[in-house]
């Protein structure tokens, strides 16, 4: 990316679409922006379901049968929003229900679910590793690293206890000693899927929101992304990714958080959708902190690097005054030199160490953050050689994509 003139997003996708496989062509540096499209470019730039509309690409069961292809919706997406409500027209929900209002059974310990290595796994999901406190995971032509949260989410409780809901899911209450709660409603297989933040006056902030029929006897994980289009946008890159090296004024961090998504949403994801979903998380403008240093093959921040985050730390303090439901997702990246495996768990590792310090050094609730590692997966520079602009943490604000804006206010 260095030394290119500005160009729009609409231009760089229409260029990056066609760019030939790793090794042909291209000079070193020039990645595609957008997670999808170094997803598509690392699998050999082969069309999928969500390039063709399901016509070319027909994917396969485990039993061998072939399975409908998903098919992007025909959407119209229009000019970017302008802001999280136009962001979300699309979205009709009939009911909101609040985070405590099924009646559960209170059960003497925690369930299974909130063990990651004893979870009970969708169909196609294999275990390929146990790495420490973390579990790399194969499915859908992908791999990637899970890690539970709940030991951030317990920060200063008082009390955790656990409750059964229908349909094997599970709610966990976090009591904390100012009098919040911060209950969590997992699924089957431990995926979130609502997680709410209630005050000692009863007011519940829904952090995480989604309609539960999109789980309904789903027994596979899939893409949500291959139900949109390609994404094309028409903005510059600059006001897609903010590279904290080019920031001069720590207002910009803020400047560029509150922007909305750049394409509107069509219906909300689970928190591990998102996760998951390299299509979907390029809904949601970036921030790479590539100011922040990690040692080689460490997750630990040295005290003099914590500082740089009080710029982005400042920023999301603002914008929780204005709406305490905002949902952060913090991204951890690798260079491409090691094993891929140990690349995913320490990228992982390194998300969590920012979120650690959010929390520590500025006060940001844990409940408004959450982590996710890469490892090599999404290269901003593309080489195999060791390279300091791909060892990065990233941050994206995915409010829009996670909750109802509604229900802050």
């Amino acid at each position: 990316m260095t030394g290119e003139q500005p160009s729009t997003g609409e231009q760089l996708a229409e260029r990056e679409q066609a760019a030939p496989a790793e090794g042909e062509g291209p000079a070193q540096g020039e990645a595609p922006v957008f997670d999808s499209q170094k997803e598509r470019k690392r699998r050999g730039g082969r069309d999928t379901a969500r390039e063709t509309g399901g016509q070319d690409a027909v994917p396969t069961q485990q039993n061998g049968e072939q399975a409908e292809a998903p098919k992007p919706a025909p959407v119209d997406q229009g000019p970017p929003p302008t802001d999280d409500r136009a962001a979300q027209q699309a979205i009709k929900l009939e009911r909101m229900v609040r985070a405590t209002e099924e009646k559960g059974r209170r059960v003497e310990r925690a369930p299974e679910v909130e063990d990651i290595r004893r979870r009970p796994r969708p169909r196609g999901v294999d275990v390929v590793r146990e790495l420490g406190d973390r579990v790399i995971l194969q499915f859908n032509n992908q791999t990637i690293v899970e890690s539970d949260d709940t030991p951030r989410m317990r920060r200063g409780a008082r009390n955790v206890y656990y409750e059964e809901l229908s349909g094997n899911r599970t709610r966990e209450i976090v009591e904390r000693d100012n009098g919040i709660q911060i209950v969590t409603i997992r699924n089957r297989y431990g995926d979130v899927v609502q997680r709410s933040r209630i005050a000692p006056d009863g007011r519940e902030y829904v952090l995480s929101y989604v309609d539960e029929r999109h789980y309904e006897d789903d027994g596979d994980w899939r893409d949500p992304g291959d139900d949109l289009p390609p994404i094309r946008i028409d903005i510059p890159r600059e006001e897609y990714i903010l590279d904290s090296e080019e920031v001069e004024d720590p207002d910009d961090y803020y400047a560029f958080l509150e922007q909305p998504p750049v394409e509107r949403v069509q219906r909300l994801y689970s928190i591990d959708e998102v996760k998951r979903s390299a299509r979907v998380r390029d809904i949601a403008r970036r921030i790479d902190l590539d100011t922040l240093n990690f040692e080689f093959g460490s997750a630990s921040i040295p005290e003099t690097e914590v500082q740089k985050l009080e710029g982005v730390a400042t920023a999301m303090e603002k914008l929780l005054e204005k709406n305490p439901a905002e949902t952060f997702l913090i991204e951890g990246h690798t260079d491409a030199v090691g094993r891929p495996e140990a690349n995913l768990a320490l990228s992982d590792r390194r998300a969590e160490a920012v979120a650690e310090a959010l929390t520590n050094a500025f006060s940001i609730p844990p409940e408004n953050l959450t982590t996710q590692g890469y490892g090599e997966e999404y290269l901003k520079v593309d080489t195999s050689e060791p390279e300091r602009e791909n060892r990065r943490v990233a941050i994206r604000r995915i409010t829009s994509l996670v909750a109802p804006v509604a229900s802050a206010n």
